[in-house]
């Protein structure tokens, strides 16, 4: 059985995109008509304690189309892990989707890098996946981390990105100096180039204050007390030397300067970001750059110990949805919303461009088109925009958020309004209800590029 899956919109330059959460309703409708549906339950243990529980219903194991089971459930395990993170999972209502999602997320399965991100490197350990009965299921236990907004003094923020490491200089809340300088971390083998970018970085904003009370980083990964445990911005860097030089990189620039340093995961400190500036809660950022970044401020007001790496969740649900180039996975975030996904509509647009441009050069290149009223850019930021429409939706089924912040090169000049209004018109067509709830906020231009410098600074306490 195939679901009908009917999109109001559609993007000229995606004309296959299958959205996830359009998908996803039309199986809970087929669950619900069927008249034999199963509870569902998926539990992700953390070795800090903390538990996220989601709660759905399958079709039984032998109903008519019950082959649809392990895409929704495979699809949504997959999101979990990626939004939630977690080493043990398990999972209530379904023994042979538990024991099929065993075999898949296995190091020899054909989800094996989330295994070794997700499982080894983040937790030390392979992911476990066990069929349990429900009353096996633990009850949620969120962690939460109360951090930022702290700006009082001579501060620096700096933002660590695949294509640029940009800088903040704020003394007392304010922003006396901003900076971008371009570099390449992503396939540099030598770590001494990535520990010099991060020192001149620093060095640059430090001779623009008199003297510097504390350090905040915002960085592409996930990080634990400071520790860099996977990051995209080192891929380049072999295992032993990402062990010797990197793991404790920041430890170590602590000690160089003396004072309190905080690094966090970029898509946090967008949230913190967002927050900050909308005086409000319930914060989901997005940041569209070199890669996909998110980060979420829950209604309290806290951020929490999620990994929020929505570049690996999936959004598309095609079967020919293009693939990560790392995860090589498909249909997921970081080909629809990030340089990389404007490039992808690029080609598919017609733009010609040299093999060997890379895709910040690229998205330069197509800003200028814009900006001349070309016809085949604006195209493609209408489709960003459509398909980011539907996902927003998606995220809204997994993120209690009413306010939403978007920023990274992306949606800077003016592609970025174009992305926005593409995307409010999906939601007020499809999802009017959920329109009416979720406010969209842009930084100014300067803001976008630089916004989660200025957030990362408030970090530290002194």
């Amino acid at each position: 059985m195939k679901l009908k899956i009917a999109p109001e919109l559609v993007g000229e330059y995606d004309k296959d995109f299958v959205p996830a959460t359009l998908w996803n309703r039309a199986f809970l409708k087929a669950v619900d008509e069927s008249g034999a549906g199963r509870n569902f339950k998926i539990a992700l243990k953390r070795p800090n304690g903390s538990v996220s529980v989601f709660e759905t219903r399958v079709l039984s194991a032998d109903a008519k189309f019950a082959e649809l089971n392990f895409k929704y459930a495979e699809r949504l395990l997959k999101f979990l892990l990626w939004m939630k993170g977690g080493n043990e999972i398990l999972i209530a209502g379904a023994p042979e989707i538990a024991d099929k999602l065993k075999k898949t997320y296995s190091k020899t399965g054909c989800q094996a890098f989330d295994n070794e991100i997700i499982g080894i490197k983040m937790y030390d350990s392979d992911l476990s996946i066990s069929a349990v009965s429900y009353s096996e299921i633990p009850e949620e236990n969120e962690g939460k981390m109360a951090v930022g907004g702290n700006f009082d003094g001579c501060r620096i923020g700096f933002d660590l990105g695949g294509s640029d490491r940009k800088y903040a200089v704020l003394m007392d809340g304010e922003v006396v100096h901003s900076e971008e300088i371009e570099w390449n971390p992503y396939f540099e083998k030598d770590t001494a180039y990535h520990l010099e970018g991060i020192r001149d970085t620093l060095r640059r904003a430090a001779s623009h204050l008199p003297r510097v009370d504390a350090i905040g980083g915002s960085s592409a990964g996930c990080y634990v007390d400071n520790k860099v445990r996977v990051a995209s911005l080192f891929r380049g860097v072999s295992e032993e030397d990402f062990k010797k030089h990197v793991v404790n990189m920041f430890l170590d620039i602590q000690k160089e300067w003396d004072v309190p340093l905080v690094v966090v995961n970029d898509g946090e400190v967008t949230a913190l970001a967002g927050a900050a500036e909308m005086n409000d809660t319930a914060v989901l950022g997005i940041s569209m750059g070199t890669s996909l970044a998110a980060g979420f401020v829950t209604p309290a007001g806290n951020i929490t110990d999620w990994l929020n790496e929505l570049a690996f969740v999936p959004v598309d649900y095609a079967s020919n949805a293009p693939a990560d180039e790392w995860s090589k996975d498909i249909g997921c975030g970081v080909q629809y919303f990030s340089q990389q996904g404007v490039a992808r509509l690029a080609a598919k647009a017609g733009l010609d461009f040299k093999e060997e441009m890379p895709p910040p050069e690229r998205l330069v290149e197509i800003q200028k088109l814009m900006s001349t009223g070309d016809s085949k850019s604006r195209g493609i930021y209408e489709t960003i925009g459509i398909d980011f429409g539907y996902t927003l939706a998606h995220f809204a089924d997994f993120y209690d958020f009413r306010n939403l912040l978007i920023l990274g090169r992306v949606t800077s000049g003016d592609g970025g309004q174009v992305i926005l209004d593409k995307a409010r018109a999906v939601l007020d067509t499809e999802f009017p209800e959920l329109s009416a709830k979720i406010a969209f906020k842009t930084p100014d231009e300067k803001n976008k590029r630089h916004g989660q410098a200025v957030a990362a600074a408030g970090l530290p306490k002194l």
